[in-house]
């Protein structure tokens, strides 16, 4: 029955009350002992006990549990604020202070969710930047490849905007210096193109000896621009341009050279041109050549093969060109009146081309130095030998004049009588200005010999001896005049006396003293001391002394020629007799 109302549930709930009033029915009707019964509610009451004890247990660990969580996920959250460099989060703030820990456990969850997504984006951030970073500074340094670029090692610890702005700041400036550095790549590639360019070299070829990034397939951001790069690329450059500067200077040296043997052969203008892309760069510096192929080595090699040859071709025409440079030598030399053996430098020239012994360019360059010489001194002399033609000029008219004045029809009506005495008033002035002419003529002619430590020769004749003759040849004329003067006052006296005496006046007669006979004259000369053209020494053998300006004997000048007047060499002597006495005192 105890067993039926046990299992029954129509009874009513069970309880821990109706258990034991059952357990009390059934001791009853068994007849269990009070010894018994206490024993056995004793062993339930202990087994109650473990029950609520081991309950208790698990509601503590489960608190402590849940208490260690939500410690745990307060150290990650301030974990994450530190990490991501904030003081607070902007989103939900969980209350420390009210609700159960299970309410404090849901209100932190959600922040800490937030926050594990902001610390993901913001580490790959960080990551993004930091492979920028570590790939512009590879790219600088040149020690690392794309395929060695691996994901970069972040910092969770430290996520701040702070940081994140360093790294921005670093990157920016990176990229500033990457910038700075592919212009320079990029400048150095153009100017190595250009100098390639000019050189006639492979610019690719050239280009790959630095780097294979830097020709023209490959992309501009792709090109290295590693210290390595930029060093090779500057000594390219250096080098480059030092052989530019070798070129240039070789092609101008056989530029002058073919002018020069252009210029010596007489070559023609058609065959010139035919090298005019050498010539035009004959006086041109370096950064002005930027034509391509301007100094490319076939280039090169062809002027120095046309060099050659037009060596080779003045070798052979060797005495035509020597003889055409001494012609011009004898010319500038007659031209300044300067006497020079002609006949032995001719015979100097070609015994010296025969004999092998000379090279022809040393011959023709010293001889090049001779016409300069002579140029030079033809230049030092040109302004006395002006002086000398206006000299000589007057004195041919002062010999004219002399003529003149001795021809008894001067005055007459015929023809081209009044052309004459036209000129011979001109003539008159003119030989008036001769003695302050032959001054200056001294006095220059004596500067040049004390500047040049020489004597200044005309046609091989001191020019001071030409003119100390002329001052004595003058001299002596004027006594001769004056001498004429004289004889012919005292025969008009004469005469005047005559008349006097006997009342009879003689006809006029011509003076009866002999005139004095100078000499002949040549070509234009004059027997009154007027110079000739070309003068003679010949009478400075006889010891015949000639005067200076102020009629004092200058025994360290050169003796004057008495046939200063081309007087012939057989009337010399007599000449020189018959005027001895009258020379010996000025």
């Amino acid at each position: 029955m105890a067993a039926t109302g046990y299992d029954n549930p129509l009874l009513g709930e069970i309880t821990c009350g109706s258990l034991l009033q059952q357990l009390q029915l059934i001791w009853d009707e068994v007849g269990e002992n009070d010894e018994e019964r206490d024993k056995m509610l004793l062993q339930l009451e202990q087994e109650c006990l473990d029950v609520y004890k081991r309950k208790v247990d698990q509601a503590a660990n489960s608190r402590a549990f849940l208490l260690q969580a939500l410690a745990d996920s307060n150290a990650e959250l301030a974990r994450l604020l530190s990490a991501l460099g904030e003081k607070s989060f902007s989103g939900i703030q969980p209350d420390k202070s009210s609700g159960t820990i299970k309410e404090q456990l849901a209100a932190v969850a959600p922040v800490l969710e937030q926050l594990c997504k902001q610390k993901e984006e913001r580490v790959k951030e960080f990551a993004a930047i930091q492979l920028q970073i570590q790939k512009i500074r590879g790219e600088i340094s040149g020690n690392l490849k794309n395929s060695e670029i691996g994901t970069p090692r972040v910092d969770e610890e430290d996520l701040s905007l702070n940081k994140l702005e360093e790294y921005h700041s670093q990157l920016q400036e990176l990229q500033k210096e990457k910038s700075d550095r592919l212009h320079k790549v990029l400048d150095f590639v153009s100017t190595v193109h250009d100098l390639c360019a000019v050189l006639g070299m492979d610019f690719f070829c050239t280009i790959n000896e630095v780097h294979p990034s830097l020709n023209d397939s490959v992309g501009v951001q792709s090109k290295s621009i590693s210290n390595d790069t930029l060093s090779k690329l500057s000594k390219m450059v250096i080098a480059l341009k030092e052989e530019k500067k070798k070129r240039l200077e070789k092609l101008q040296e056989l530029a002058s050279q073919l002018t020069d043997l252009w210029n010596l052969m007489d070559t023609p203008t058609e065959e010139r041109s035919l090298f005019d892309h050498v010539t035009c760069n004959i006086s041109v510096t370096v950064d002005e050549v930027t034509i391509p192929g301007a100094l490319a080595l076939d280039l090169i090699e062809q002027a120095e093969v046309e060099v050659e040859r037009l060596d080779q071709l003045k070798a052979s025409r060797m005495k035509e060109i020597a003889i055409k440079r001494q012609t011009e030598l004898e010319e500038i030399y007659a031209h300044a009146h300067i006497e020079i053996d002609s006949a032995s430098a001719r015979e100097k020239i070609m015994a010296l081309i025969e004999s092998g012994n000379v090279d022809p360019s040393e011959l023709l360059a010293d001889m090049d130095i001779q016409i300069l010489k002579a140029k030079e001194e033809a230049q030092s002399r040109k302004e006395i030998l002006e002086k000398v033609e206006k000299w000589m000029s007057a004195c041919e008219e002062e010999s004219w004049l002399e003529d003149y004045n001795r021809d008894d029809s001067r005055y007459s009506s015929s023809r081209g009588a009044h052309l004459n005495l036209k000129r011979a008033e001109k003539a008159r002035i003119l030989v008036n200005k001769i003695p302050v002419l032959v001054d200056t003529l001294v006095a220059k002619t004596q500067a040049w010999e004390e500047d040049h430590n020489m004597s200044f020769s005309y046609d091989g004749v001191p020019l001071l001896a030409m003119l100390d003759e002329y001052t004595m040849l003058r001299q002596d004329r004027e006594e001769e005049k004056r001498r004429l003067r004289d004889q012919k006052r005292f025969h008009e006296q004469l005469a005047t006396e005559q008349e006097a005496l006997f009342g009879s006046r003689p006809s006029p007669a011509r003076p009866l003293g002999p005139k004095k006979v100078v000499g002949p004259r040549t070509n234009g000369g004059a027997s009154n001391g007027t110079p000739n053209r070309r003068l003679s020494l010949s009478t400075h053998q006889n010891g015949v002394r000639s005067a200076s300006r102020d009629g004092k004997r200058d025994n360290n000048r050169p003796a004057a020629p008495i046939n200063y007047v081309a007087i012939s060499k057989e009337d010399a002597a007599s000449h020189v007799s018959g005027n001895d006495q009258a020379c010996a005192s000025p």
